[in-house]
């Protein structure tokens, strides 16, 4: 039990970590090429580097999970992640901060996706939702202080990219600690089976719980990408707004765990169309207070709390959706949902910005939310996973 008690907390301080590594280095780089005279449009297309990555990684992680295990997958990705952050300062590059960008959307990737199975395959249904509400809160509190590292750059261009590359090897060295696994086989994976029919079939019985998660990636991508251009564009100073954007991951972390609790009460589809109806409202009203301070932090904050659980809400309810052996599978579909809502965000984004700089930047939010709901509002109840 000890050993299970740490395993857990080693996982969840990992995935605080990357939270950390990606609230940072969205706002951070898009600042730095703003200063430097880059157009959103290029700067939000540079922001889906690291998702460029995810999807990259994405159909090759599966097997070599089956292989090699949880450990050695999520060791990989970390030093990944690590090494990238710490060469950034060598070259002050587009194209090269593209390719570092890459490669820690791969890294991150292997561990989101070794530490999310992992904690997906060994809760019991009863603490599904609380498990994965931890997760998703671990990330978020770690989202929600990697921002604050943008005003670092004062100092010096190198010192957040340093001090996110020590923090990654400090955490990292716990998974040393840890006993490996391999995700359980109830029959449904063979050596010789494929992939991309597992995806098939994940898609297939469980694509409305991939929506949530493309919904999350869409909009932490251009909050954290795009937002900062817009924001300093009508008029607020990066320190108010390296202060701003944080309250989103803030709110989540207030109600992460509440909202995953409930979940397991009365239904993952229940409490999404509540929140998402919830989030609409508040990014509708951004519209109208977008250029007042407070309104901002008190809205930001608002929509963390109501749509900042939306991820982890999606993979609880893909979890319940699908049977064991095609978890793998879907937790890499909500990875690759994610990605893609992280792709179109910030370039979308950025062309809205470029071609309307006369409509609200929350538009773009408010549309894709609505587009999200309707689907999951009209889907009916699928059997638990646990009876297939």
């Amino acid at each position: 039990m000890a050993s299970t008690r740490f395993r857990f907390t080693a996982l969840i301080l990992l995935v605080s970590i990357s939270g950390f590594t990606q609230g940072m280095l969205l706002p951070l780089i898009a600042v730095i090429l703003e200063q430097n005279g880059v157009s959103s449009s290029i700067n939000g297309l540079h922001a889906t580097g690291l998702y460029i990555g995810v999807l990259l990684a994405s159909p090759f992680m599966e097997k070599p999970l089956q292989r090699i295990g949880f450990k050695p997958m999520i060791l990989l990705g970390g030093a990944l992640v690590f090494v990238s952050m710490a060469f950034f300062p060598f070259w002050e590059s587009l194209w090269f901060w593209f390719i570092l960008r890459v490669t820690i959307g791969i890294g991150d990737h292997m561990l989101h996706f070794g530490t999310q199975t992992w904690i997906t395959t060994t809760s019991p249904e009863e603490r599904r939702g609380r498990n994965i509400a931890l997760y998703g809160l671990f990330f978020g509190a770690g989202f929600a202080i990697g921002p604050l590292m943008t005003r670092l750059v004062d100092i010096h261009i190198a010192l957040p990219f340093l001090l996110s590359a020590g923090f990654s090897v400090i955490v990292w060295s716990l998974m040393l600690f840890v006993r490996n696994q391999y995700p359980e086989d109830d029959g449904g994976y063979t050596s010789s089976s494929s992939s991309f029919s597992r995806f098939f079939q994940a898609g297939k019985l469980a694509w409305v719980a991939f929506l949530p998660p493309f919904g999350y990636g869409f909009l932490e991508a251009t909050l954290h990408g795009n937002f900062p251009v817009y924001g300093m564009r009508i008029g607020h100073e990066v320190s108010i707004l390296s202060l701003i954007i944080p309250m989103f991951a803030v709110g989540s972390i207030l109600s992460q765990l509440p909202l995953g609790i409930l979940s397991d009460k009365i239904g993952r589809k229940n409490v999404l169309i509540g929140v998402i109806l919830a989030g609409i409202v508040c990014f509708f009203l951004a519209t109208i207070f977008e250029d007042s301070v407070a309104w901002l932090f008190a809205l930001f904050t608002l929509s963390g709390i109501f749509v900042g659980s939306i991820f982890s809400l999606g993979i609880s309810y893909m979890t319940d959706i699908l049977p064991k052996s095609l978890l793998p599978a879907g937790n890499i579909m909500c990875g690759i949902a994610f990605s893609i809502g992280s792709i179109i965000g910030p370039y979308t984004g950025g062309v809205f910005i470029d071609f309307f700089p006369g409509a609200s930047f929350f538009h773009i939010i408010t549309t894709m939310l609505i587009l999200i709901l309707i689907p999951i509002s009209l889907k009916k109840e699928a059997p638990l996973a646990s009876t297939q």
